[in-house]
């Protein structure tokens, strides 16, 4: 029987973990097609354009209109959804791209705090480019999701088409506003519905902490070691001991519950607890998540997944850990 050629469509793959799920789906033998606000392939930071990124097909589209890229849902597979914002209209994401610790700091304060204005027109158009929570991290989902459900499928699948969301885990509150994680639990809900009523459709929760790549985001490396050196400590710590985490989750239980338990159901210092033991995650072990969900034959994967279901589903686990037995519900 003649094998069945599958092929992605990746919202953002000109982006950090957009080009690594092109990249990886490449290396597992998919087709890929991409679309993004420019159009422009993938670059590495020093601006160099390695041979991977020829075999990619670069779309320019808009996530919110749908005409710009109704055209090539028929011919794929399965969609990944992987644009979003950490803060709103903040100018973040440029000050990481260029490795700007003092902007990257500055970027973040103003955005917690919702103020700090820049006299600069183009620090004022990157942070009216990246938007609010609302419009880019759930609408903009929302809206691909559909125009993939109601599209019709051109190519030969062997079961349902995946629509899989890079959303995150609840580990970022109160350094970053609960918007973000609101926005992203909107998200899942919205597509949960729509794809519970499409049997031909599953969709798929990725939720990394944070995502890191040592060449690509060196600014990232420092905190994602002390991140790393700090889940290793919590994860060897005695039943009972009373650490960091363990501390912060009793406090948490004296605060009054947040005003969106629907989405957020603990405190803030339930979330930086969470911090403290949920490891970082290398960018390409995210990708291959992604990639393994998108295969069409994988029926099994639907739902969120977390750190800890993530790095199972890739077949990862930790020196002398033995992986979970435990198939993801």
């Amino acid at each position: 029987m003649e094998a069945v050629i599958q092929k992605i469509l990746v919202v953002g793959g000109n982006g950090f973990v957009g080009s690594a799920v092109c990249r990886t789906a490449l290396a597992r033998g998919m087709k890929v097609a991409s679309i993004s606000s420019s159009g422009r392939p993938w670059q590495t930071p020093k601006g160099h354009t390695p041979s991977w990124v020829h075999k990619v097909e670069w779309h320019q589209g808009d996530a919110l209109k749908p005409e710009t890229y109704a055209h090539l849902l028929p011919g794929v597979s399965a969609v990944v959804h992987t644009i979003g914002t950490l803060f709103e209209k903040s100018g973040y994401k440029s000050a990481v791209k260029d490795g700007s610790v003092p902007r990257v700091m500055s970027s973040a304060v103003a955005a917690a705090t919702g103020c700090g204005g820049s006299a600069n027109p183009l620090e004022k158009e990157e942070k009216r480019r990246e938007g609010s929570y609302a419009l880019i991290n759930r609408d903009s989902a929302l809206t691909v999701c559909k125009a993939f459900i109601d599209s019709q499928a051109e190519l030969k699948v062997n079961g349902p088409r995946a629509f899989i969301y890079i959303s995150a885990e609840d580990c970022t509150r109160p350094l970053v506003p609960a918007g973000y994680v609101e926005s992203k639990r909107e998200a899942e809900a919205g597509i949960e519905e729509m794809t519970r009523a499409n049997p031909n459709y599953r969709g798929v929760y990725i939720r990394p902490s944070l995502i890191y790549h040592p060449h690509f985001r060196p600014i990232i490396s420092p905190m994602a070691a002390l991140l790393d050196l700090s889940a290793t400590i919590h994860s060897k710590a005695p039943a009972g001991f009373p650490t960091p985490s363990a501390i912060l989750q009793t406090l948490g239980g004296l605060l009054p519950r947040p005003a969106r338990p629907d989405l957020t159901p603990d405190s803030p210092l339930h979330a930086m607890a969470r911090a403290l033991t949920i490891p970082p995650i290398h960018v390409d072990h995210v990708a291959e998540a992604i990639c393994i969900a998108a295969d069409n034959a994988r029926t099994d994967v639907r739902g969120p997944y977390g750190v800890a279901e993530i790095r199972e589903l890739i077949g990862w686990h930790q020196k002398g850990q033995k992986p979970a037995a435990a198939a993801h519900a």
